[in-house]
């Protein structure tokens, strides 16, 4: 008689695994866990644990998951028995909320950057994320509502810019100053001297 209860390391041998693997599942199972990213290597760890006999408790213990996320790992492999390995493992699709105002704020900013700042009143020489949001706002924005910051900064990195703050350094004069207008320091000394 087996023991259904996984205490430390110690599991029965004598229960059937959770799932049963073939061979060419457990070679692809492996494969993900050395050459894929983390969640797909936990799924395939978590996998190749249940098929060797481990309890659901102790896999579920080891990658810090419910037991119930643990069973719906294993139903959901299941169920997408006819499809590719990667994409047993996979999340399906999340859709989310489409991006709406970027393609709008990304044709404005790219019709903004090649023009100086002066031109629209800034007393810069640069673009600032701040200036452009201000110029994206007052040209309309995206039909549907406001902009934020993080919109504009995300169009210029879809567009293929990088920046960086620039730096206001205050400059000394150049020992050689009066050489570089024109004048020698050797007639300046002489013309000021008493």
């Amino acid at each position: 008689m087996g023991l259904s209860i996984c205490i430390g390391m110690s599991y029965s041998t004598s229960r059937p695994p959770l799932i049963k693997l073939t061979k060419a599942h457990r070679k692809g199972l492996r494969h993900f866990c050395r050459n894929a990213d983390g969640r797909l290597v936990r799924r395939a760890q978590a996998l190749l644990w249940l098929g060797d006999g481990e309890c659901v408790s102790h896999v579920a213990q080891r990658l810090q998951v419910s037991r119930q996320a643990v069973y719906d790992l294993v139903a959901r492999f299941q169920e997408r028995a006819g499809q590719p390995l990667r994409a047993r493992l996979q999340d399906q699709p999340h859709p989310g909320r489409p991006a709406t105002a970027r393609a709008a704020v990304s044709h404005t900013v790219q019709e903004l950057l090649p023009q100086p700042p002066a031109d629209f009143g800034y007393r810069a020489q640069d673009w600032t994320v701040g200036m452009l949001h201000a110029q994206v706002v007052q040209r309309g924005g995206a039909a549907g509502g406001a902009v934020s910051t993080t919109t504009v900064t995300r169009a210029l990195h879809d567009a293929g810019y990088r920046y960086k703050r620039p730096r206001y350094v205050l400059v000394r004069r150049d020992p050689h100053w009066r050489q570089v207008k024109g004048g020698s320091s050797a007639a300046s000394k002489t013309a000021f001297a008493p």
